[in-house]
């Protein structure tokens, strides 16, 4: 089969696109056609270690995807073969070879079915996003109904998790986002509101906007120079989850902007959940899309020999999730 193989820690350059051998299913192990992968910053991270895991290398990329099953492990029962199945949160593209190839091994209690009136498409990358907005929107334990929920990166792929899920739960969700036309995007997920984050009275046309309220939760995607404005937002007891660091450090944060209202700070790691409670979380997620309607938004697919192209992409900021199709 065709794969991906990262071969040092240098980045994505270090990439070869290369014939390797099938993979083949041990114990309780199904080999997967990928049909369509979907991209992730933690990809990228990982290349550049500066992701926890340490996979041994030549290491495939790749956390997301779906596909047919071809062939099934020793002990393996139910799952017919050409079933199709998405991978839901597993250590597949971490400490296991990933999904940008043509095959996959996966185990099977990293499997679910492809949702019901989704297509494959937007099946392929839509686990590991929106288990980490669940996981960001509910860490702290509930929040009150109708909250007001900030979300930066609010176009990207776990941006869009996130307010389609925020909404669903009956928050008042604002966006942020630089872009005229993804804000409008934005409002048709579920936002009620969308701000320029490069506008320097963002801020106070927020407080103005909601007033008497201040945001409860904020879920960051971004961090660097922003983190402190958003901090900003908040209210009284507000909470901000951390999911990524796209800009990079904070500049000269000042810990005395949480005391006096109490400000809590926490890092989402959507690896922590155990597979139970991966499967809790995902139906969940599941029936809560269900009472809006709502799906996941591809922005862009790329064939399997374009993968550096769908990474350049995905460092643009799309609107969704960036796929890869398989072969």
């Amino acid at each position: 089969m065709r794969a991906w193989l990262l071969n040092d820690f240098t980045g994505l350059g270090a990439l070869q696109f290369a014939e390797i051998p099938d993979p083949v299913p041990q114990e309780n192990e199904v080999l997967l056609k990928v049909q369509f992968a979907g991209l992730n910053p933690a990809d990228r991270y990982l290349a550049e270690r500066l992701y926890p895991l340490k996979p041994s290398l030549p290491h495939i990329l790749g956390r997301d995807g779906m596909g047919t099953v071809l062939r099934l492990g020793p002990n393996v029962t139910g799952i017919p073969l050409g079933a199709r199945r998405i991978i839901l949160r597993s250590d597949v593209g971490g400490t296991r070879p990933g999904t940008f190839a043509e095959k996959v091994v996966v185990p099977v209690e990293d499997l679910a079915e492809v949702p019901n009136d989704w297509t494959d498409e937007q099946s392929a990358g839509a686990s590991l996003v929106y288990l980490t907005a669940f996981q960001a929107l509910t860490m702290w334990g509930p929040i009150p109904p109708a909250s007001l929920v900030l979300v930066t990166g609010a176009s990207g792929g776990v941006g869009v998790a996130t307010i389609h899920l925020a909404a669903a739960m009956g928050h008042t969700v604002v966006g942020l986002s630089r872009s005229p036309e993804k804000s409008r995007q934005l409002l048709h997920c579920g936002a009620t509101a969308t701000y320029n984050p490069d506008t320097p009275d963002w801020r106070k046309l927020l407080k103005q906007q909601f007033a008497p309220r201040r945001t409860s939760l904020a879920v960051d995607n971004i961090g660097g120079k922003l983190l402190p404005e958003v901090i900003d937002t908040l209210g009284d007891q507000g909470r901000v989850s951390l999911v990524g660091r796209l800009a990079g450090p904070v500049p000269e944060f000042n810990t005395a902007t949480l005391f006096f209202r109490r400000i809590q700070l926490g890092g989402v790691a959507v690896g922590a959940y155990t597979n139970t409670e991966t499967r809790e979380a995902w139906g969940q997620i599941l029936n809560l899309l269900s009472k809006t309607g709502a799906r996941p938004i591809v922005d862009n697919i790329y064939p399997l020999d374009q993968l550096l192209l769908a990474f350049e992409r995905l460092a643009k900021g799309p609107m969704g999730k960036v796929l890869i199709r398989g072969e």
